[in-house]
């Protein structure tokens, strides 16, 4: 591991252009910056192949536009990854043989596919009710110049669910990536502190700026150190915020600190009682909180 023990995430807070192609020399680029400010691992905002731009279009139109995770456009970043001896975190509407999925692509430093993430909780309430949700959580090893880190991702509404960083943590996560389009708000970064406070879980989000529709920048790190051992406080664990504007946004974390804190601390899974939780897992829904468009 490096002397300083300190792993520098590129936040890709940049907004796409109209076109597949536009966004994959937008990307390419951005990433290389990224790689110039001593990135070790960079993070895309929620599907960037085309924008998030589902909202107001024909489904058809839109589901047209996914991509394989075997596509040019997503092997051009895991090629640029071992080039660049950076892993990168790429999102994309995934082809799938229903309706297109969600995704992010983790690529390691090596140009290697460390995980593929589709998301789980998908905002059935608006036009992600014509995506084929993921089906599980994924941890991964991925080596860094720091060493060995362990990282998964959830994908925005994902947030809102305790039980996606949870079972993360569970899973083993150090670092968790999410990929988001929506605005970052006082209540959704909350839940984003308070998943990485709860589990003792750095939590890294990438969102697209203010220039872009229903988004306003405000891409995060927190590290989930509540505590340090010569301070009676509490400290911020909020480490980076970027304002709204376009930009690519440099977060350090002290892996050391981070470790250190989960072997000492009470989060996480050091004092819970999984036998008394098995209300947790009953399906069923009850009033008030039956929806028509919920799917299992």
């Amino acid at each position: 591991m490096s002397q300083d023990h300190k792993i520098k995430i590129a936040l890709l807070q940049i907004a796409p252009g109209s076109t597949l192609e536009e966004n994959l020399e937008k990307g390419l680029r951005c990433c290389k910056e990224a790689k110039r400010k001593g990135a070790d691992i960079a993070l895309f905002p929620e599907m960037w192949s085309n924008g998030y731009h589902i909202y107001g279009r024909p489904v058809s139109e839109w589901q047209a536009e996914a991509l394989s995770v075997d596509s040019d456009f997503v092997n051009a970043f895991g090629r640029l990854a071992r080039e660049l001896d950076m892993a990168i975190g790429i999102t994309l509407l995934e082809k799938c043989e229903t309706a297109p999925r969600n995704t992010v692509v983790l690529f390691d430093r090596f140009g290697e596919r460390k995980f593929v993430y589709a998301k789980v909780h998908t905002c059935d309430f608006g036009a992600e009710h014509d995506l084929t949700p993921g089906e599980d959580f994924y941890v991964s090893t991925l080596d860094t110049a720091c060493g060995p880190v362990e990282v998964g991702a959830m994908i925005c509404y994902d947030r809102e669910f305790p039980e996606s960083a949870r079972i993360l943590m569970l899973k083993g996560a150090e670092l968790i990536l999410v990929p988001n389009a929506c605005p970052m708000e006082i209540n959704r970064l909350s839940q984003l502190r308070a998943r990485a406070y709860e589990n003792m879980t750095a939590i890294a989000t990438c969102n697209y700026p203010e220039t872009v529709p229903d988004c306003n920048g405000h891409s995060s790190v927190f590290d989930g150190i509540a505590y340090l051992p010569e301070s009676d406080a509490s400290r911020d664990t909020c480490i980076l915020q970027a304002d709204g504007q376009e930009g690519i946004y440099i977060a350090e974390l002290d892996l050391e600190q981070l470790r250190s804190y989960r072997k000492n601390e009470v989060h996480g899974n050091a004092y819970r009682h999984p036998k008394k939780y098995g209300l947790l897992t009953d399906t069923r829904i009850r009033e008030p909180f039956i929806r028509n468009d919920y799917r299992e």
